[in-house]
């Protein structure tokens, strides 16, 4: 499975904070075998987060994006409305059951904004900001992205 990380981060994107989330990605993809293909980190700009994610579902090269960062209540925080103009199908069920399984051991996850979806044969998901949130959330991806790219890339699956 080929991945791209996108970390969105007003200060990650002029190098005065570490991706320490999008490191957490990177590290979970190559231990389940995952190739990353692209990886970059941009500023708090719906324009900009919209553009990437489009380029990169066209581009044919990635099958998931997982964004993190920007899924948060503040008016900055603008990642979800991104993803939504670059999604061709959303997947509201992924977003939920992030949310849903973070919550009972950290309430504060039902203020997350992030949605799912796709574009072309790409899943886009958002992941929180955190390094928690990013971990906690991909213990639940683990569960069924296989399964779910299959679905997405048209390839015969059973169910």
């Amino acid at each position: 499975m080929r991945i791209g990380i996108l970390t969105v981060s007003d200060l990650g994107a002029i190098g005065k904070r570490p991706d320490t989330s999008g490191d957490a990605i990177q590290e979970w993809a190559g231990g389940r075998g995952y190739e990353v293909v692209v990886r970059s980190v941009v500023p708090d700009e719906t324009g900009g987060i919209a553009a990437k994610l489009i380029r990169w579902a066209d581009s044919g090269e990635v099958d998931v994006i997982l964004t993190t960062g920007g899924t948060g209540l503040p008016a900055l925080d603008v990642t979800p409305e991104a993803t939504t103009a670059a999604l061709e199908r959303s997947a509201p069920g992924i977003a939920e059951a992030l949310r849903a399984s973070a919550a009972p051991g950290f309430p504060r996850a039902w203020r997350s904004r992030g949605v799912a979806g796709t574009g072309g044969k790409t899943l886009i998901v958002n992941l929180p900001g955190s390094i928690g949130g990013v971990r906690d959330g991909l213990a639940v991806l683990a569960e069924f992205i296989d399964h779910a790219v299959a679905l997405v890339s048209g390839d015969k699956v059973t169910h």
